[in-house]
């Protein structure tokens, strides 16, 4: 098990670095076409605009970058990756948009304390739920800010496709399981670092969104 764990890690740390260049094809094809569907779903979880910025954490190629910039928010991207970093500058040089975009580690987050009014992660890996991670998060939001993480999705339909997918997410160790199966999980870890969390699911073509959204209680 150990052995398979890390060949998964190991693929994932490819994808987000040298093979960088294929996350947008394989997300695409890994969710039957819904990937931004699912990555929007965290928007109308976000506090409005003009209530303040909005970190992105492991921002990935951009995508979300882009829906920000284009719902009014103002926002900055935080990536470990500098592969990452260097496409979601790419893409976003290339619709006009501006490129806050740093790099960094989730558990040393490089803004001062209370400066964000909302926090965003979709479809991160494991670090996400660690204790550092939780802390900065919770040190960088205001008192009312929220943290939301779109941490998995589950499909309603695709019939063959469908079923091949779902085997590869359980044999990769990810989440397909619905708001059901990361409730019990996640709503007691946020509740032990000042969170007060919520699960929802979004619909969106032969799938659902699962999204977290963590309140820091005020």
């Amino acid at each position: 098990m150990r052995v398979w764990v890390g060949l998964v890690r190991f693929g994932f740390r490819l994808l987000y670095n040298e093979f960088a260049f294929t996350y947008d094809m394989v997300s695409k094809v890994v969710s039957l076409g819904a990937w931004r569907c699912w990555q929007r779903a965290a928007l109308k979880h976000l506090p409005p605009p003009s209530e303040g910025a909005i970190l992105e954490i492991a921002h990935g190629t951009g995508d979300l970058q882009l829906d920000l910039h284009a719902g009014g928010w103002r926002a900055v991207g935080l990536d470990l990756s500098p592969t990452m970093g260097r496409i979601a500058r790419a893409k976003l040089a290339r619709h006009g948009v501006p490129a806050p975009l740093v790099r960094g580690r989730s558990d040393a987050l490089p803004f001062a304390d209370g400066t964000v009014a909302g926090v965003v992660s979709t479809f991160p890996s494991e670090f996400i739920s660690a204790p550092g991670t939780l802390r900065e998060v919770g040190r960088v939001l205001r008192r009312g800010g929220v943290f939301v993480i779109v941490p998995g999705a589950r499909f309603t339909g695709g019939g063959a496709a469908r079923a091949g997918l779902e085997w590869a997410y359980r044999v990769t160790g990810q989440n397909i399981d619905g708001a059901a199966g990361v409730d019990a999980q996640l709503r007691r870890l946020f509740e032990g670092y000042d969170f007060e969390a919520e699960i929802h699911e979004e619909i969106c073509p032969r799938s659902a969104a699962v999204v977290i959204v963590a309140r820091k209680k005020g």
